[in-house]
This record gives C-alpha cells, sequence and structure tokens, in this order.
C-alpha cells in the first residue's frame, strides 16, 4: 500500500502493482478469509467399468480412430516383418508353418489388446480429446489459397534450382581452366 496525499492533506492509500508491494497487506473487516484452492482429482472410469468399456465415450472420435489406424499399420508391419524373418532366424519354423501363424497371431492379439488398454487409459484419453479440441480451432486454408502458395513454392524451387545448376557448371569449367578437373561439365 502507498499513501497518497491529496488537496485537503488527507492520505490515501492506494494500491501498487502486485510486483512493487512495500508493506504487507493487512485485511480489513471487509475482506474475506483467502481459502485454499484445491485441485479437482482426476476423472476416471467406474470402476464396474470393464477392460472394453470405452472411457469418455463420443469424445475425441478422429483422434482416437487416427491413433488406432497407426497403431494397426504398426502392427500389421512388426507382424509381416515376423512372419518373413523368424523362419531365417529359426530353422525350425520353415517346416513348422502352423507354429509360425500362431507366433504371429499371438503377437497381433497382444499387441492389439495393448494398443486397446493404452489408447483407453483416462490420461491418454484426455489428451486425446483435448488435441482433437485443439484440432478444431486450426484455421485451415482454403484451397485456393492452397493451390496459390504451392505455385509460389513450385516457381522458387525451379528459380534456386536454376540458378545453382548455372553455377555449378560455371564452376566447373573455372575448375576445369584452373587444370584441378581433367574434363569439361560439358
Amino acid at each position: 500500500m502507498a499513501s497518497v496525499t491529496n488537496n485537503d492533506e488527507k492520505t490515501m492509500a492506494t494500491d501498487e502493482s502486485a510486483g512493487e508491494m512495500d508493506e504487507p497487506r493487512q485485511r480489513g473487516d471487509d475482506e474475506r478469509e483467502p481459502q485454499n484452492y484445491k485441485a479437482p482429482a482426476p476423472r476416471e472410469a467406474p470402476a464396474s467399468a470393464g477392460f472394453f468399456t470405452i472411457y469418455k465415450k463420443g469424445q475425441g472420435y478422429w483422434t482416437r480412430i487416427c491413433t488406432a489406424g497407426g497403431a494397426a499399420v504398426l502392427i500389421i508391419v512388426t507382424a509381416h516383418f515376423l512372419y518373413t524373418q523368424l523362419p531365417v532366424l529359426i530353422d525350425w519354423l520353415n517346416e513348422h508353418h502352423r507354429w509360425l501363424m500362431g507366433i504371429v497371431a499371438a503377437f497381433t492379439a497382444g499387441a492389439s489388446l495393448l494398443t486397446w488398454y493404452i489408447i483407453n487409459k483416462p490420461d491418454n484419453v484426455d489428451f486425446l480429446v483435448a488435441t482433437d479440441s485443439e484440432m478444431k480451432k486450426v484455421n485451415w486454408t482454403s484451397r485456393k489459397e492452397l493451390i496459390g502458395s504451392t505455385k509460389v513454392v513450385i516457381f522458387f524451387m525451379i528459380i534456386i534450382a536454376a540458378v545453382l545448376f548455372i553455377i555449378d557448371v560455371l564452376m566447373g569449367y573455372v575448375f576445369y581452366w584452373l587444370r584441378v578437373l581433367k574434363a569439361p561439365p560439358f
């Protein structure tokens, strides 16, 4: 608090900025006792929910679908890698294709269940829901703006490529004349 004297020589209390307080504020009769803020507990799935219950169903739909699609592609590529490379590493699997198919199927099922568990964890779901809401705030360019920007980029890339080609050819001839290169560029 700082005191200011007005024309009648009476002092008045005024607030200073938050970082420049010289004296501690005293609580007046009209001020309330400050209350401690307690953050709400994180929301979790009900205890009766099963493994295949979707947490916050209907929220963050597209981010969940895209995340699941990316995980599915990763699982399929890894399963194909296992199918082609396990017989190379373990000769016994060359004659026993059923065991190979069982191993690949077990990997695929286990990875799918793990992916479901990870994607459906409350913390991860909250992140995906927040990502979905942020993506809805993005100002996407129009088709006309996108085509115009693409034309500008392509034009300047052609210009830069031509300039670099000319400089490269000129430097090639300079080094040929200086006998650094044994053959001219063209």
